[in-house]
């Protein structure tokens, strides 16, 4: 293929340039202005667009949905040539013998991140124990758009040690060195690093087993990471429920002095409500600011687009995270007319309005002050009214509560009927200044995760649509945050930049053309004996041409049904040149 006439944004940060770009065998093997083309060779009209590095999904949670929807719906449309699974501690390998505790590995993944269980249960083959066993499984049976590279996770270590005893206490020394031993086992394998969570609480608001580590199994975890340049450690600390963030990261910057280990650290918070009411934003910075001084290895994740969630009964987290426990109760209501019975219920409706005024989280869209601004949306019936907020349909029924006028609402409307939350407020000035920090790490997503929730496929667009466009940062910088820089952080050498040599994994595309488009409903996702329930997605961007591994996934306004994704393994850090600019 020879891509002519397009302006080239290598990734690496560096001015776009008039040139076209040969691809062969797979491998980018000419980048230069006129080339003359090949007999056999199909040309691709570049004229008026971008060439650039294909897009990395930087954090994703398909380890799951790419069983059953091998497509990764809409992810070529929008670019994507790399996802990165395994995130947030929430992995499905390693696993034990023990089926309770496999199950109970699937119960995790399904709540945190909001997917049916009975898709892992029918749709993954689980013919793994190990990890090694695991990335054997995928690079036999899984057929995927992309490319892919996943974390090791630590919850899951801990429950294949631990068995349920992960909930509970800390490892003893042999546990811990079961633990080691696994995951030097997976970073041998392949796997991109260990990932752990600080911050969650289920839906029985238990803190996760990774938050029962000491800082033994914590140091014994890092010494193996240090062992294997290129592996990194990914955290999520606690930004929201205790605010326990900066003192985590201190703990975690002692336990790392000594060894070299990458830290990806989730993150430097972009919302306004966390730097003027929550106050958590300021010393996060300062930490930061401070462990780069110094030279430490530590990357902060971050989000460019605001949280919007959308909520209903059927199957969500949402209320569970916003520490309204009781409104969960209908989530975990099994089948319609138990959930009905509840939310018709008049002792529960005023536990439901105390838990609203009392016990939901400031900062969430369930409180006392916030709530009344919940959209009403996607009535399943039609009933209606929608499009206009809670506290407006309050209003106009007389309901003596908001949390009364959303039962009611629901019942009218169909158990199906989703509300969604108004986006919280983004501080665009960190936004912009995390987009051009040197340890940062973007275009986190969700994607694959949360489906009746939000549509994280798509939102790296918004990149060039509303931060390039409205003239807060280049093309070059929205290119490379989510190309070069990416590769470079994960490890990933052979692609992430146009060069001769590198993997031609390259997207195609025009400013005119792109944009988020609207979420809209498909019903792909298998629930068990046949039926299906929905999921968010969105229309392509479109890009004109996606390639991954020199095969087109996307072309001609629609994805290809391609699948030449290749499991990628993380290399040893090179020595990393510093982004280009003009």
């Amino acid at each position: 293929m020879l891509i002519k006439g397009g302006t080239v944004v290598d990734g690496s940060g560096a001015p776009g340039f008039v040139a076209d770009v040969r691809v062969e065998d797979g491998y980018i093997t000419a980048i230069a202005a006129d080339l003359a083309g090949q007999e056999g060779e199909e040309l691709v009209d570049a004229q008026g667009c971008i060439v650039s590095p294909g897009f990395i999904e930087s954090h994703t949670h398909f380890d799951g949905a790419m069983w059953w929807d091998q497509s990764l719906d809409p992810l070529p449309g929008f670019g994507a040539t790399t996802v990165v699974m395994g995130n947030c501690g929430f992995t499905v390998a390693p696993v034990p013998d023990d089926e309770a505790v496999r199950r109970e590995l699937v119960g995790i993944f399904s709540f945190f991140e909001d997917i049916p269980q009975a898709p892992f249960l029918s749709e993954l083959p689980w013919d793994w124990r190990s990890w090694p066993e695991y990335r054997d499984s995928m690079q036999r049976k899984a057929s995927l758009p992309t490319n892919y590279t996943a974390f090791c996770g630590h919850i899951a270590l801990r429950l294949a040690v631990m068995g349920m005893d992960a909930w509970e206490r800390a490892a003893s020394a042999g546990e811990i060195a079961q633990m080691a031993q696994m995951l030097d086992e997976a970073l041998a394998a392949g796997a991109l690093g260990l990932s752990s969570n600080l911050m969650d609480h289920d839906g029985q608001d238990r803190p996760v087993p990774s938050l029962h580590a000491d800082d033994a199994e914590l140091r014994a975890l890092l010494e193996v990471l240090a062992r294997h340049p290129g592996a990194s450690f990914q955290l999520i600390l606690d930004l929201f429920r205790n605010m326990q963030a900066p003192a985590q990261l201190e703990r975690l910057a002692g336990l790392c002095e000594g060894l070299d280990v990458r830290v990806q650290w989730a993150g430097l918070p972009t919302l306004v409500f966390q730097r003027d009411l929550m106050g958590i934003q300021a010393p996060l910075v300062e930490m930061h600011e401070r462990l780069k001084a110094e030279g430490r290895d530590f990357w902060t994740g971050y989000a460019h687009v605001p949280v919007t969630a959308t909520a209903g009964v059927q199957s969500s987290l949402l209320f569970a995270q916003s520490n309204d426990y009781v409104w969960h109760e209908v989530v975990l209501a099994e089948g319609d007319e138990a959930k009905r019975a509840l939310l018709q219920d008049a002792d529960w409706r005023e536990r439901a309005r105390q838990s609203w005024d009392n016990e939901a989280f400031e900062f969430s869209g369930l409180s006392r002050t916030s709530a009344p601004q919940i959209m009403l949306l996607n009535s399943q019936n039609d009933v209606g009214p929608i499009g206009i907020t809670l506290g407006e349909y309050a209003q106009q029924i007389g309901a003596p509560h908001v949390s009364d006028a959303m039962a009611d609402w629901l019942l009218a409307n169909g158990l199906e009927s989703t509300v969604t939350m108004p986006p919280f407020e983004m501080d665009m000035d960190m936004v912009i200044k995390l987009i051009r920090d040197d340890k940062s790490v973007g275009n986190i997503s969700d994607a694959g995760a949360h489906g009746q929730m939000l549509c994280g496929g798509g939102e790296n667009i918004r990149l060039f649509t509303d931060l390039v466009a409205a003239g807060h940062i280049s093309l070059e910088e929205a290119v490379w945050v989510q190309t070069g820089k990416l590769a470079q952080h994960f490890g990933l050498q052979d692609r992430g930049h146009l060069q001769v040599g590198k993997r031609a994994d390259i997207v195609v595309f025009s400013l005119d053309e792109i944009a988020e488009r609207d979420m809209k409903k498909v019903y792909d996702v298998p629930v068990g004996d046949g039926n299906m329930t929905w999921r968010w997605t969105r229309d392509p961007a479109p890009m004109r041409l996606t390639l991954v591994n020199g095969v087109a996934t996307f072309k001609d306004g629609a994805a290809t049904g391609q699948r030449p994704g290749e499991m990628l393994t993380p290399a040893a850090p090179l020595d990393e040149p510093q982004r280009k600019t003009a």
